[in-house]
């Protein structure tokens, strides 16, 4: 038996040991993280109409069964759930605000999901005028990177209400396995760069410290291997290894292709000193890994993956 997000049944008299939750979602946003996201909502049986700037980005979650609409506003059209995963806040606000945005235009009913990483004011400031109409609206900024994406199993840290969480976390779980709700509007973009700026502190430390023990003439993948075992352990080092050829999987392997590309890391640093600053929070050790992160972008290393500020430490 298959319902709509909002509890309508469609019929399916061979699925009775089953419930499923089918949305008619409209996707706006395709690029790494966003294309594999759509797809994998086709995947889980959402009926999905995406729409981007780039022809190329619609066409080819076109191929794996969405539906393509010429305009946000007529992806739009005819949605429960409305997913948009977009560079930056102002595209965020342009998009939703004002007379001609998706706040504006939206039927009642419709579920609004931000899975940007942007500034939390913006958050609020958008997820503020859809609770004006009546609308529910979740920020839910992702973890994981593009193999998360890919493989459908991206951490969500969601702000909103508790009635947009449970909604939206059906829809959601066909892209994550792991969906948090950490509190009201912007509370999801405050976990995320939160999240993100521990993510690079651990980083640079692994990769510092695997550098420091192979100018030793200890082989990387055995130092690793120590340290997996011991008090140094963390996700960097166990998952995504900086230094090349200790794991086949990660970027550092692939010529630090992307993954998480060193100009995202540097945007959520920002976010995160941007945010220290109004709260007046400490925040040394991120501030530093925004500093080395800034000097390492600068000298042409904007687009490869985050992993590869290793190379900031070698002879």
């Amino acid at each position: 038996l298959f319902f709509t997000s909002t509890g309508r049944s469609c019929g399916h008299p061979q699925s009775n040991k089953q419930v499923s939750i089918m949305a008619k979602v409209a996707f706006i946003g395709l690029g790494n993280m966003g294309g594999p996201m759509a797809a994998n909502l086709v995947k889980a049986g959402h009926d999905v109409t995406v729409f981007d700037l780039v022809a190329a980005a619609m066409d080819a979650v076109v191929a794996q069964g969405a539906s393509k609409a010429a305009t946000a506003l007529e992806a739009l059209a005819g949605a429960d759930t409305v997913i948009t995963m977009l560079p930056a806040g102002k595209h965020v606000a342009g998009l939703y605000l004002g007379d001609e945005g998706l706040v504006a235009k939206a039927a009642d009913g419709t579920l609004f999901m931000d899975c940007s990483t942007i500034d939390a004011d913006t958050a609020r400031r958008v997820g503020e005028a859809a609770a004006a109409r009546g609308l529910q609206m979740i920020d839910a900024p992702v973890s994981g990177g593009v193999k998360a994406a890919q493989a459908g199993t991206l951490a969500f840290m969601c702000g909103g209400s508790a009635e947009g969480f449970a909604r939206g976390k059906l829809v959601l779980e066909g892209m994550g396995k792991n969906i948090f709700h950490a509190g009201d509007h912007g509370a999801g973009q405050i976990a995320k760069i939160c999240n993100n700026m521990l993510l690079a502190v651990h980083m640079v430390g692994t990769a510092e410290a695997l550098q420091l023990g192979a100018n030793n003439g200890l082989d990387p993948k055995v130092l690793s291997e120590i340290m997996l075992n011991s008090s140094g352990k963390n996700w960097s080092l166990e998952n995504y290894n900086p230094y090349p050829d200790v794991m086949p999987t990660a970027p550092a392997s692939n010529d630090y292709q992307p993954g998480f590309m060193v100009q995202l890391m540097l945007k959520d640093l920002g976010l995160a000193m941007e945010n220290s600053l109004v709260t007046q929070s400490s925040v040394p050790m991120g501030a530093l890994a925004r500093s080395l992160y800034a000097s390492f972008s600068s000298k042409g290393n904007a687009q490869r993956d985050f992993s590869s500020i290793l190379e900031m430490f070698q002879p």
